[in-house]
């Protein structure tokens, strides 16, 4: 990537696929728990966030349990975890609704967190991302799968500013925790 892509301060974009959920009998799609892998994965993802130095201002979360249950158990890693929003906009939301979430942001967030859900989230992190680190970008093409963390870097004055292929996408990281 040659040069600053947009004007303003930088900002990052955080985007979280729920932990790996289960699939019980009987329960509605918006209402599935998170698995037994679930519950291992998304304390990893919290602290690899922490690790990188990218933890929130604030946190955009799907209303889903699933999406709930990974945010409740990274953040727990955290000390003071930031604001978080539940924004039903989120779940099975497609590029254009999550752009319109994300534009929501007030502009004193420099760092947001978007804990969602595939295809929607691997389609955004795609859309937005000009470039990509390493082979980061190819990593995401090939899988996007549960507990998996995309950066997104990109200079501007407000969210509204995020346009597609805006953004650098410097990390792509995949948590996974040890069986007990």
């Amino acid at each position: 990537m040659t040069g600053r892509i947009g004007n303003g301060p930088l900002r990052r974009l955080v985007v979280l696929r729920h932990a790996k959920s289960a699939w019980p009998e009987g329960v509605a799609d918006h209402d599935r728990p998170l698995a037994p892998r679930g519950h291992r994965d998304a304390p990893v993802a919290g602290r690899m966030l922490a690790d990188a130095d990218c933890l929130p201002d604030l946190a955009l979360c799907s209303t889903a349990a699933r999406a709930r249950a990974t945010w409740e158990l990274a953040s727990a890693q955290w000390g003071t975890p930031p604001p978080v929003h539940l924004d039903p906009r989120v779940y099975a939301a497609d590029v254009p609704e999550l752009l319109e979430v994300v534009h929501d942001v007030p502009p004193e967030v420099e760092t947001l967190l978007l804990v969602g859900h595939n295809p929607g989230l691997e389609e955004l992190v795609l859309a937005l991302a000009g470039d990509g680190l390493d082979d980061t970008l190819d990593q995401v093409r090939t899988k996007f799968p549960t507990s998996a963390i995309a950066v997104l870097a990109w200079h501007g004055t407000t969210w509204k500013a995020l346009a597609p292929g805006s953004a650098l996408l410097t990390d792509m990281m995949v948590a996974r925790g040890r069986k007990k």
